[in-house]
Parts: structure tokens; sequence; C-alpha cells
């Protein structure tokens, strides 16, 4: 049986800076897993972010590039990139350049393990030292021990990117804005087992944060009021044969 083949997907938004050195990274580390592609979608950039994936094309086969004509946010950029993959696994990546594509293996190597249950959705990556300002950590920090208790997704860092995940599954999920920070508990809502992996942070060393920690408090406590819905929602059937 061949192995699963991999679509790894990265929203990019002003990210011009970062194209190039986190393609390379990606590419270097190919020779690990099958790669199908790289799924670059832009997110209404202002910048030249769309220029430096086209200059890109003609030393990298693997890549694609979609494109939002006005800005969308990172989940909608996530499920447009999931919706036109190839792979049978997306893996999932910030275009900042935090996430480490070196790790990219590490999760893949864990699903292998474990691909053939078809029960098992999803591998989650979960930052073991988170390289932002302190800001970011602490409010990161409590943003993950409120939804952790309320969601009891048994998840530590939900707000880790690099994730992956099957296909078919991802797209099948409820989708709306913001999903992207509850994709364990959507992924075990729909029946999946998850998988855990600490995984490399890095800082960011170019390009501006589109982090906003006020500009998300509200939303963020309207959309976990949103999942813990759906959750009480759900009603899954058991065990389905064909007769």
């Amino acid at each position: 049986m061949q192995n699963p083949t991999v679509s790894v997907v990265v929203p990019a938004l002003n990210e011009a800076e970062n194209v190039k050195p986190l393609v390379d990274e990606i590419m270097a580390v190919a020779n690990q897993f099958p790669l199908a592609e790289i799924v670059y979608v832009d997110d209404g950039s202002t910048d030249n972010t769309v220029e430096v994936l086209k200059s890109l094309r003609g030393s990298v086969n693997f890549l694609k590039i979609l494109k939002h004509d006005r800005r969308s946010g990172q989940s909608a950029a996530m499920m447009t990139g999931a919706r036109g993959a190839c792979g049978d696994v997306i893996i999932t990546m910030d275009g900042d350049g935090q996430n480490d594509p070196a790790d990219i293996p590490l999760l893949y190597n864990l699903y292998l393990k474990h691909y053939q249950n078809d029960n098992l959705g999803m591998v989650a990556g979960q930052r073991r030292k988170r390289n932002d300002s302190w800001s970011k950590r602490v409010s990161s920090r409590l943003a993950n021990k409120i939804r952790a208790f309320l969601l009891n997704d048994g998840v530590r860092d939900t707000g880790c990117s690099l994730k992956l995940i099957r296909r078919d599954v991802y797209v099948r999920l409820p989708y709306f804005s913001h999903m992207h920070r509850y994709l364990p508990a959507l992924v075990k809502r729909e029946g999946y087992q998850i998988a855990l992996v600490d995984v490399n942070h890095r800082p960011r060393l170019r390009g501006v944060s589109k982090y906003g920690f006020w500009n998300r408090l509200w939303v963020g406590i309207v959309d976990l009021m949103g999942v813990m819905w759906l959750q009480a929602r759900a009603k899954m059937p058991g065990k389905v044969d064909q007769v």
C-alpha cells in the first residue's frame, strides 16, 4: 500500500520576505515524506507576496498558488488550501517562518504509525517553548487554559498552526471564521482521535505580526461558545454496516 501523500498548506498575508526562506526549508526536508505539493494561499496581501511566489514557480515544481481577492482570515485561507489540495493529508503551517519545517517529518512519521487505524484524524503540534513577546505568551496561555477547560479537547496548545489532518476529515468540518483555533475539538467532534507531539517554535525574523489580543478577545469568546454548542449538538452514529 502506498503511503499517504502530503499537501503542505501555508496561509500568507503580507509575508513577501518570508516566502522564499520558508519554501526553501520545506523543500530541504521534502525527501523525508511523500510531498505532493506546497499550497500557498494568499489572503489578499497588499505587498508583493504573490509576485515572489510566482517567481519561484520555475525552480519549485511542487508549488501551487491560490489567492483570495480580499482579506478573509486565516481560517478561510486554510480551508481554501485544504479544498484545493490533492494530498491525502494536509499539513498546515504559518507563513511567518515561526513553525519549523524540520518538524514536518515528525508529524508525518507519527501519523504513519497509526494511519491504517481509520479513527486517527489529526496529529497536532504543541510548541515546546514559544518564542514570542510576553503579552502573546501570557494571553495565549490564558486562552488555552480556558479553552481546554470548557472544551475538554485534551490539547495544551491549539494556537500552534503546525498540524497534520486527513484531508477528507478537514473538508467535512463545520466552517466558521477563526475555526483554526479549535481544530482538535472539531476533529474529535467528528468521532476521530488525535495524537499530540511537541514541536519547535522560532522567533519571527522578518515581516510584521498580525496578532492582536484585544481585537480577538470578544470574537474568541463568541467562537468558544459556538464550538461548545457544536459539541453539545453532535450526535454521531455507532458502527455502520452495509447490509
